[in-house]
C-alpha cells in the first residue's frame, strides 16, 4: 500500500516533490484527475491553498 492510498481529508502532510516542495498543510478535496492520478488541495497554516498530486506528499503524524 503506498502513501496516497492512506490520505484522507484533514491529514497533515508535507510536500516532498514537485512545485510546492517543502510546504506543508492540511489535506482537503481529494479528486481523481482525468488521467487517473489522485490530486489533493493542501491548505497551509496561513490559509493559502495549492493543488498537488497525492504522490508528492507524505502524511505527518
Amino acid at each position: 500500500m503506498n502513501n496516497s492510498e492512506k490520505l484522507k481529508d484533514g491529514d497533515q502532510c508535507y510536500v516532498i516533490n514537485g512545485t510546492h516542495k517543502g510546504k506543508s498543510g492540511t489535506v482537503t478535496d481529494l479528486n481523481i484527475s482525468k488521467t487517473g492520478h489522485l490530486t489533493i488541495t493542501v491548505v497551509q497554516e496561513n490559509g493559502v491553498r495549492f493543488k498537488t498530486l497525492a504522490k508528492n506528499v507524505i502524511v505527518q503524524n
